[in-house]
């Protein structure tokens, strides 16, 4: 099936035009500018997308369309298949068109999946798998949307019980919402008959009427089973629905929103195929042979063809990866032109080499290695020529020689690729007088634990048999640990003081000092030690701080063995002046329905022989933000935040405390944010004579205004912000204009801006 641009619109936009019987049947969830509040009586997922942005998944056919995203138009979003247990199973990056389909992955016109990311392969998306979406401004770590495809589909072809009736069989999982369902079959054929249309569709609830006539239809579910049944006027009809070419789906979403929109939708469509949409695309994970071996190499040996490897690892979500072949090829072809093979199959997939022997000493041979799964072998086979080695190879210790405090552990690695590494702890050589390991060596397999005072040897025979110099450690442990680093916990300042206080868990023997630093932190200042010496509390004061002036701080723990690591510094901290300017922490303030008081205040400031001056910080005389200060001369003044009405922002304001008293003058700063409703557009059609705006918002009470072109445009009409209908919460607007007021012509986009400070558009305006 082909999706354009306008399906994938209409599809998740289809709760629309399903008007009462679709609305009782879907309404449960509320998305508000992003922030979801459930209705349903199942949980939905707390990142899908917010119209008109969406994620719609088309699992049979691995593709997966988003729509909306048009503030990141240009950008490169990052689109992810996450499958628990597992890992990222697929990924693509594509550029945001800026239209209704933002870019699509795995269908003509799209992306591949793997384009921009080095996951190479189409992903078998499945029931469960988490797409998400991000872009080059979304903090790490999350999202910027996301949809879990739906454990729902048809598993049986349309049946024919009656010349009229038709039933639809398939799956639904226990997580997917039965009310956020829909059966459908396509065939355009029933285009120009009754039905008018090139898919009749099947919703929850006993068979009822289609509105448009031709056949009634209903979807039923038993357990984990659904069935859909459609009852046609004309045996005809139901014969073409019967044949579908296109076939049957079921389309199901993780949430509606008050406008009726499905979001994070996933259609299962019946007997399409998997794996690459689109020319020039991945394998998918049942097409694809395994990658290879890395870093093979072929040394000759006396019985034959020493190789080694670094095990290859399997792209997630593809099959495993159970162990390898490896074969020599010799290069003279017998009188029928033949090469002679002779090869080892490996049955483990952490094998990191093997030795084929049986090879003719007058032959040159080629060796190939290849991954084995349950697809298939690596093509192209890995390749490497079997060289002779007389080059030993060297091999070295992690840990110097010398004196430790505790006990340690040491690695050792060999410069050749499948060395092998013999070590002795008893100060004995690890080869013996003829070049081959002794009796006392052991086969280096992993870290060695140096527990005591410990003689290490060590030799290192690559794959040609050379073997390095012995290497030699001496270890001496002494079992004299220095103390563990403290960790800070609460710190205040005072008046030309700071007090610092930490903990840890050594003994009582343990001092400790404090290092004060600049307040950048990149300059020692001095040492200071507390008294007594075992306390883990300090106040500094002159001459070790000063008043006024930033400083960052770091402690060291001690004993008779030495000095801990520094802690982690904290900091800048400011010792206090003989005048102090206390502006307050800052704060948010939710906007209001009506105009409302803020108050600040200046505890903690000067209060003897003090005055006191609080001004707004303006970005210039014109600053739309500006707002009269009551009180601007005392401790504690207030400003009233007024209704929203644009070119105001809801920027942060900042306010400036300066106190000055006989010592002099200081200021701090105070910033308070606004917090605005959330609104968003749900219509906006245009006819002559009429014209109309829907939407919703999160605060009931405040004014919408609905403005032409941005939101500097002229102002179209103006609408109240009323309580939605139960079950839904928050409220919704509806302005209606018309004849004369309606204007003359479709006003092309519209933005709409609420006294409660939330703005939203462009929209466009359907005329």
């Amino acid at each position: 099936m082909q999706v354009r641009a306008a399906d994938t619109a209409a599809i998740q936009q289809a709760g629309r035009r399903r008007g009462r019987r679709m609305r009782a049947l879907l309404a449960s969830t509320l998305v508000i500018s992003g922030v979801a509040v459930v209705l349903n009586a199942a949980p939905a997922h707390a990142a899908v997308p917010s119209f008109p942005d969406n994620i719609l998944v088309f699992p049979n056919r691995d593709f997966v369309s988003v729509a909306g995203y048009s503030g990141h138009q240009g950008e490169t979003a990052t689109l992810e298949v996450h499958r628990a247990g597992v890992g990222i199973v697929g990924s693509a990056q594509a550029v945001v068109s800026g239209g209704d389909v933002a870019f699509e992955v795995n269908h003509p016109g799209g992306v591949c999946w793997g384009n921009g990311t080095s996951l190479a392969v189409t992903p078998d998306i499945l029931p469960g798998d988490n797409i998400s979406i991000r872009f080059p401004d979304t903090p790490p770590g999350t999202t910027a949307g996301d949809t879990t495809v739906q454990d729902a589909f048809v598993s049986d072809k349309s049946v024919l019980t009656s010349p009229t009736t038709l039933t639809v069989k398939g799956h639904i999982g226990a997580g997917v919402i039965q009310a956020n369902t829909e059966q459908r079959i396509v065939e355009p054929l029933l285009t120009p008959t009754v039905i008018g249309r090139r898919s009749i569709r099947a919703l929850p609830g006993p068979v009822t009427a289609s509105p448009k006539g031709g056949y009634a239809s209903g979807l039923e579910f038993t357990g984990s089973t659904f069935t859909a049944t459609y009852i046609f006027d004309d045996p005809a009809v139901a014969q073409i629905a019967a044949d579908a070419s296109l076939g049957e789906r079921l389309l199901s979403w993780q949430l509606v929103d008050a406008a009726a929109n499905r979001q994070g939708v996933t259609i299962a469509e019946r007997g399409e195929p998997g794996g690459p949409g689109i020319g020039g695309c991945p394998n998918g994970p049942l097409q694809s042979g395994p990658p290879g071996p890395t870093d093979v190499s072929a040394a000759k040996v006396p019985a034959g063809v020493k190789l080694t490897w670094t095990p290859a690892a399997a792209l997630p979500g593809t099959q495993p990866i159970t162990g390898y072949r490896a074969t020599a090829i010799g290069r003279t072809r017998n009188p029928a032109g033949e090469l002679v093979e002779i090869g080892r199959r490996i049955n483990d997939p952490a094998a990191n080499g093997t030795t084929i022997t049986g090879l003719s000493a007058g032959e040159t041979y080629d060796v190939e290695v290849v991954a084995v799964s349950g697809v298939g072998l690596t093509f192209p086979p890995v390749k490497a020529i079997p060289v002779t080695d007389i080059t030993p190879p060297t091999v070295s210790a992690s840990l110097p020689a010398g004196s430790y405090p505790v006990a340690q552990s040491v690695t050792l690695s060999a410069n050749e690729a499948g060395s092998e590494i013999y070590y002795t702890t008893d100060a004995t050589d690890p080869i013996d007088g003829a070049g081959d390991v002794s009796t006392t060596a052991t086969h280096y397999t992993g870290a060695i634990p140096i527990p005591a005072d410990t003689t290490l040897k060590f030799v290192a025979f690559d794959p040609s048999n050379n073997h390095s110099a012995i290497g030699d450690r001496v270890y001496t442990i002494t079992n004299t640990p220095v103390p563990a680093t403290p960790t800070f916990t609460t710190t205040s300042v005072g008046a030309d003081s700071v007090t610092l206080n930490w903990t840890d868990n050594n003994p009582v023997d343990t001092v400790y000092s404090v290092l004060i630093y600049n307040g950048a932190g990149t300059t020692k200042l001095t040492e200071r030690a507390p008294s007594p010496a075992t306390a883990k509390t300090v106040t500094l004061s002159a001459p070790d701080v000063t008043a006024d002036t930033p400083y960052r701080f770091t402690v060291v723990a001690s004993n008779a063995n030495g000095p801990s690591p520094e802690s982690a510094m904290v900091g800048p901290f400011t010792p206090l002046g003989a005048v102090v300017a206390n502006a307050g922490p800052d704060q948010s303030v939710v906007r209001q329905t009506a105009p409302s008081t803020v108050p600040l205040t200046g505890a903690g400031s000067t209060t003897t022989g003090a005055s006191y001056n609080w001004a707004q910080v303006l970005a210039g005389p014109t600053d739309p933000d500006m707002v009269v200060l009551t009180g601007a001369s005392t401790l504690s003044p207030s400003f009233t935040l007024p209704l929203y009405q644009f070119p105001m922002t809801n920027r942060p304001l900042t306010f400036r405390l300066t106190v000055t008293t006989s010592a002099g003058a200081k200021t701090d700063d105070v910033m308070i944010t606004p917090q605005p409703d959330q609104v968003s557009i749900a219509t906006a059609r245009w006819k002559l004579g009429d014209f109309r705006v829907t939407g919703v918002g999160s605060i009931v009470g405040g004014t919408v205004a609905v403005h032409k072109g941005s939101l500097s445009g002229p102002v179209l009409g103006r609408a109240s912000m009323t309580a939605a209908a139960a079950p839904a919460t928050g409220g919704v607007f509806d302005l209606r204009l018309r004849n004369a007021a309606a204007g003359t012509s479709n006003p092309g986009t519209v933005w709409i801006e609420s006294t409660v400070g939330g703005t939203a558009g462009p929209f466009t305006v359907v005329g």
